[in-house]
């Protein structure tokens, strides 16, 4: 049974079509799993979103990862996924259990939510298509909203180029003790990648150009999935996860194409090449059907609570953004557009969630799930503001919004995690910048790459050009890694964990700096 895309858009998830799109099935209806392709989960398992009653769970079946016209090596047949979800890793007290049909429409994934699970509690999960078992996962259900939750753990990271280094900062990930990562974006790149990274094969042919359709996107979250460290780390926990620029094209802005000088700037082309990029994206996550992406728009903003300790709330930077101010994104020294009210980098329905949310919520911490840089990040020490306008300093409007509400509606302690940048560094947000006596509102934690960048270092020029010229910025280091946060209801605590190198695998991490943020006190101080 083959459902093309636009008949399953066009249905939504009313009757059999749930289990079309991989959420449930819905029928006694069963499609045998082919034989003798390979290993069909070869791209491991995951789970996300997780609510006081259940998570999503997800795989995709890829016998042949790589397979160039982006299948993963699956033949147009449907195939019926069963799941179960576990109290222990024996799988001797099941829980739930219930299947998904993987369709070719949508790369065979499935994404089954599971609901009716105890809050605030681990449990384990597996499928099984045919015969072939999957590798055992495990995940962990969110704490009921507004009970009493002493304390939370998590990770976040961004910005894994595959041909950049190796994913080991994932092995030391998944072997913390972690009740959920977030993911800030660049999970994949699209540029094109003509040599392999070092000590790898030479590059398959299928993955050198650009990708621009959805068999490129498809095979460049095949290859970043394929690699252990990330299975593992996406097998031991729960994630949450949005995008950045190049899970489309670099520095991409809303209905405005990136950087590149080729056929896809053309709007038709852009619009289908940014379908495309959603759909390989909703295919390689552990996503909701309410993610589920129609034609060149997905909705990703939303948020999860966790008792009432934290809310995070996933914010969207991309798609409903104005053009990029005063050229391509690049530092510029006298930009005036920047300032102009009417440009945004939420657009207007976000932002008004975004600053509603933000003042009724209860939890202690208010978690912001952001892609670039809010703090005013100049790069010239002297009397000149050097300014890039890709991240919030070419917003200045939605940014002294967001802030400006934070403060006023007395939103709670708001801390802002980032990705974006490769590099660790920690700001103190100011209500607004051009004020030099402005209130600190807000504390923002920027985490490095996975592997952009190569090895890195302790410092660069740019760095200490930042730390000379911000005077709320505390913090800088160019390593790669992680960043792992404790917190309870008096204190956050944020580590940054470095490896020292990625171009060859077997790094050792540790621990580079730490700072708390106290209940109460907005701003970072070094612990």
């Amino acid at each position: 049974m083959v459902v093309s895309r636009r008949q399953l858009l066009r249905y939504g998830v009313t009757g059999s079509v749930a289990a079309l799109v991989g959420v449930s099935a819905v029928s006694s209806a069963r499609f045998p799993a082919p034989r003798r392709l390979g290993e069909l989960f070869s791209l491991g398992v995951a789970s996300g979103e997780p609510t006081p009653d259940g998570v999503v769970l997800w795989t995709r079946l890829a016998p042949d990862p790589l397979a160039p016209d982006g299948y993963g090596g699956m033949p147009f047949a449907a195939v019926t996924v069963d799941y179960e979800v576990a109290e222990d890793e024996r799988f001797t007290k099941v829980v739930a259990t219930g299947s998904a049909v993987a369709t070719r429409a949508l790369g065979h994934s499935v994404h089954p939510e599971v609901t009716g699970l105890a809050p605030d509690r681990w449990y384990y999960y597996r499928f099984r298509a045919g015969s072939e078992i999957s590798p055992t996962g495990r995940t962990r259900t969110a704490p009921a909203p507004g009970s009493p939750t002493s304390r939370m753990r998590f990770a976040f990271a961004s910005c894994q180029s595959w041909s950049q280094g190796y994913y080991t900062a994932y092995e030391h990930l998944s072997a913390e003790d972690l009740d959920l990562v977030v993911h800030l974006g660049d999970y994949i790149y699209e540029t094109s990648w003509l040599v392999a990274r070092r000590g790898a094969a030479a590059m398959p042919p299928q993955l050198e150009g650009e990708a621009v359709n959805l068999a490129g996107y498809r095979l460049r979250y095949a290859q970043a999935k394929a690699e252990a460290p990330l299975q593992a780390a996406h097998a031991a926990f729960p994630w949450l996860v949005t995008l950045d620029d190049h899970e489309l094209d670099n520095n991409w802005a809303g209905p405005h194409p990136g950087l590149g000088l080729d056929v896809y700037r053309l709007p038709p082309l852009y619009r289908r090449r940014k379908a495309a990029a959603f759909q390989a994206m909703y295919e390689h996550q552990p996503m909701r059907l309410a993610q589920l992406p129609v034609g060149p728009s997905m909705h990703l903003h939303r948020r999860y609570r966790f008792g009432d300790l934290a809310e995070f709330t996933m914010i969207d930077t991309r798609q409903y953004r104005s053009a990029l101010a005063c050229g391509d994104g690049k530092a510029v020294t006298d930009c005036a557009d920047r300032f102009a009210t009417g440009r945004t980098i939420l657009g207007a329905a976000q932002r008004d969630w975004l600053v509603d949310g933000l003042a009724t919520s209860p939890a202690r911490w208010q978690v912001l799930g952001n892609q670039v840089a809010m703090a005013q990040s100049d790069y010239d020490p002297g009397p000149t503001l050097l300014l890039g306008t890709d991240a919030w300093d070419g917003y200045v409007a939605d940014r002294n919004t967001v802030l400006g509400a934070a403060a006023d509606r007395e939103a709670g302690n708001l801390v802002v995690i980032t990705g974006d940048r490769h590099e660790n560094y920690v700001a103190d947000l100011r209500r607004d910048y051009r004020i030099p006596e402005s209130p600190v509102v807000a504390t923002e934690f920027t985490g490095t790459s996975i592997t952009t960048g190569g090895d890195g270092a302790e410092i660069s020029d740019a760095g200490r050009a930042l730390l000379a010229a911000n005077p709320d910025m505390k913090f800088y280091n160019r390593q790669r890694g992680y960043v792992r946060v404790e917190l309870d209801h008096q204190l956050w605590r944020n580590d940054f964990r470095v490896v020292p190198y990625v171009i060859r695998p077997g790094a050792p991490v540790t621990t580079r700096a730490s700072f708390v943020v106290q209940d109460g006190v907005p701003g970072a101080v070094q612990d």
